[in-house]
């Protein structure tokens, strides 16, 4: 029978953190970030010095200068197998270090992670695999994450975990620490409960997650096809967003929202970029490099199974073959920056990519002009957003994406309002960002039409569609995204769980 989760005194006032259980001694932390990776990218010199430098993502900007404020720590690996490290302060944000061997990278990571749960998450766009000795890896690392954040944390202090990775985090953390608030961010995918049936060790990650007082998904829909694994894989009851976990002993009864907060990007510092006269120069050279070509099309991805690359460039070609479009006229740059490169199938996918590739620039290039320019490795960000003025149409065709954010850079980048965004609707993104041409990926006549849509569409259609695009991206930047959860993770459950 569902609790009544009216909002009457029991249900509105935030409850008195418990007392963490006897031998654990809580932290200094009142805010602590769990993620598979440190916010550092850690070296080994060769006098064996280490030095660690920032490294890039929106997820740091977000919450560095929250961090610093309320005496913040970050859990997790330095992303060197075998490296041991005491936690240590850099740049106001205290480091905790968990360290993983070689086999834990191998099994935790490289398997039950993205040979598991990456694919089945996604919608099993290739199939998964499942291995005990994976699962068995994955219960003892994320212990290990747990138990190192137990020790960081402060008494009552907010806990805020990080993705597929450390998806039994939250529950163990609880029972370490049941004084703690804590937050789930799920950055990919959830899977329809059909699919997620398949995971023979569905009901514990389930449980591990509900640990959670709060857990954030990209979409309504992910989050709703939690909670209808939620009511088919355990006995746990929902009302609306709220799953209600009995109670148990002298404890009372416990509610975990589940809700959908699409990510985005640190949309200010991207614009600033693609307002700078050098960005806005590297864009011309970068066309004039290319013989300046009438349009340039451009995807930038990680290589990625889930990408739809394979779709695109099938699209390219036959648009190349029925003569919709001409190289060196219409040109395609792809960059596909390395990912997973040790796991089998994402070394079968570059084989296949780069075959692709080949065969098209030998059926359609021109001596020193290619049809497509396909570039396998990763640039920085200030390349980027010059790759991104310079190009007429974005192609992001993934076959499933939690978000996509490299549509959004796209957007913040057109400052000029130019450009075409040509987006997969089973991206995250396609919910925010509808005034961009959505195409169903599989559908490759579809996808073809849509670019053409996109290379003829008037300058006057262009600059209405970016400029909304733009207002959307403006008003909802990285910031937002932190500051709406951790404010709905700091709410009491009940009053605004049926929204």
């Amino acid at each position: 029978m569902s609790q009544d989760l009216s909002p009457d005194p029991d249900h509105t006032a935030v409850p008195t953190p418990l007392e963490p259980p006897r031998g654990v001694t809580p932290g200094e932390a009142d805010f602590v970030v769990v993620a598979n990776r440190l916010p550092v990218d850690v070296t080994i010199e060769e006098d064996g010095s280490i030095t660690s430098e920032r490294a890039p993502g929106g997820l740091v900007t977000a919450l560095a200068p929250l961090m610093r404020e309320t005496d913040g720590a970050w859990v997790g690996w330095a992303g060197k197998p075998g490296l041991e490290l005491d936690p240590y302060s850099d740049d106001g944000i205290e480091l905790h270090p968990v360290t993983l061997s070689e086999q834990d990278v191998e099994l935790y990571y490289e398997g039950f992670s993205n040979g598991t749960l990456w694919p089945l998450l996604h919608d099993a766009v290739v199939d998964p695999e499942f291995h005990r000795q994976w699962w068995n890896s994955y219960q003892a690392v994320n212990r290990r994450f747990a138990t190192e954040t137990a020790k960081a944390a402060a008494h009552g202090a907010t806990v805020w975990v990080q993705d597929y990775q450390l998806l039994l985090v939250p529950q163990m953390l609880r029972t370490l620490r049941p004084d703690l608030r804590i937050g789930f961010f799920l950055h990919i995918p959830f899977p329809p409960p059909e699919i997620f049936a398949q995971l023979p060790w569905r009901r514990q990650v389930l449980e591990g997650v509900l640990g959670a007082d709060l857990i954030g998904t990209q979409r309504a829909s992910d989050a709703g096809n939690i909670l209808r694994s939620v009511r088919r894989f355990t006995d746990l009851t929902t009302r609306g967003q709220v799953v209600t976990i009995s109670g148990r002993w002298m404890r009372p009864d416990r509610h975990a929202r589940v809700a959908a907060f699409p990510i985005s990007i640190d949309t200010a510092a991207i614009s600033a970029l693609a307002h700078r006269p050098e960005i806005v120069e590297r864009a011309k050279q970068i066309r004039h490099e290319l013989g300046d070509p009438d349009v340039l099309l451009l995807g930038v991805d990680r290589l990625d199974y889930t990408k739809g690359i394979r779709h695109r460039l099938k699209a390219f070609g036959e648009l190349l073959n029925d003569g919709s479009v001409a190289a060196p006229g219409v040109q395609l740059v792809q960059v596909a920056s390395p990912s997973r490169e040790a796991v089998e199938s994402y070394k079968v996918l570059r084989d296949e990519v780069e075959v692709t590739v080949g065969r098209i620039n030998g059926d359609h290039g021109a001596l020193g002009r290619a049809a497509i320019h396909y570039l396998h490795h990763s640039y920085p960000l200030e390349e980027m957003v010059a790759l991104y003025r310079a190009a007429d149409v974005m192609l992001v065709t993934a076959l499933r994406d939690g978000m996509n954010l490299v549509a959004k850079e796209y957007v913040a980048a057109r400052v000029d309002l130019d450009g075409v965004l040509v987006l997969s609707e089973f991206a995250g993104a396609a919910d925010e960002l509808t005034q961009a041409v959505l195409v169903n990926p599989h559908d490759i006549d579809g996808t073809k039409r849509a670019i053409m849509y996109a290379i003829e569409m008037s300058p006057r259609e262009k600059r209405r569609r970016m400029r909304s695009l733009r207002r959307r991206v403006l008003d909802n930047d990285v910031q937002h995204w932190a500051e709406a959860f951790l404010a709905a993770l700091d709410s009491p459950v009940g009053k605004d769980s049926d929204e």
